[in-house]
């Protein structure tokens, strides 16, 4: 198969569990807009990427530096989900569309890199799935594929996450959105005292 094809899946196929990204991807796109829910979706796909370049290219080091911090990266990715779970919580919705706050799409950028770059799953998810596919990218143009396709897979799961997420949007009213708040964030902070308990563990 074509490496791109298969870089493709694996990306899609990485993105499309439900987690604390696809939490926030619905939330901003039902709130926000499709753009706000696809550029957080952005943010995931480029992390998805970077660690599916250094598994590709067998970059020994920077896996090393990534498995050997990964109690460093859970913690803080712990600690802002928990953050961003309360934020949410918090956050009350507009009584209109037009009454909506305009966020920065840097913002939802970088808020979902965060989340998934610190998570150390997905590095050891990507160093298992791609040694297996070695055989695929035997030279270094096929790697590149290979990566572009992690990339596209994964931004067209978002794009349609996005999408059909905000369809629904001119269906909810504030009751509506208070409910998607409670939702999206008591589920961010389910998962981010479920990271931290886990490292508790593991460090006991």
């Amino acid at each position: 198969m074509d490496p791109l094809i298969t870089g493709a899946l694996v990306g899609f196929s990485i993105a499309v569990p439900v987690g604390p990204v696809g939490l926030l991807c619905i939330r901003r796109s039902l709130s926000d807009g499709r753009l706000a829910g696809f550029v957080t979706g952005l943010g995931a796909a480029v992390a998805d990427t970077l660690y599916g370049l250094a598994a590709a290219f067998s970059l020994t080091a920077l896996t090393n530096f990534l498995v050997d911090h990964r109690t460093s990266f859970q913690l803080f990715g712990g600690l802002f989900m928990l953050g961003l779970g309360v934020a949410t919580l918090r956050s009350r919705p507009a009584a209109s569309t037009a009454d909506r706050p305009a966020h920065h799409p840097g913002i939802a950028f970088v808020s979902a890199f965060a989340i998934t770059a610190t998570n150390p799953l997905t590095v050891l998810a990507f160093i298992g799935i791609l040694a297996g596919l070695s055989h695929t990218a035997s030279d270094p143009l096929s790697s590149l594929r290979l990566v572009l396709g992690v990339f596209l897979g994964s931004a067209a799961w978002w794009l349609m996450l996005s999408s059909g997420a905000a369809h629904f949007s001119r269906k909810l009213h504030s009751g509506g959105f208070r409910a998607l708040n409670l939702i999206a964030g008591t589920g961010i902070v389910l998962i981010a005292l479920w990271q931290l308990a886990q490292l508790a563990l593991c460090l006991g």
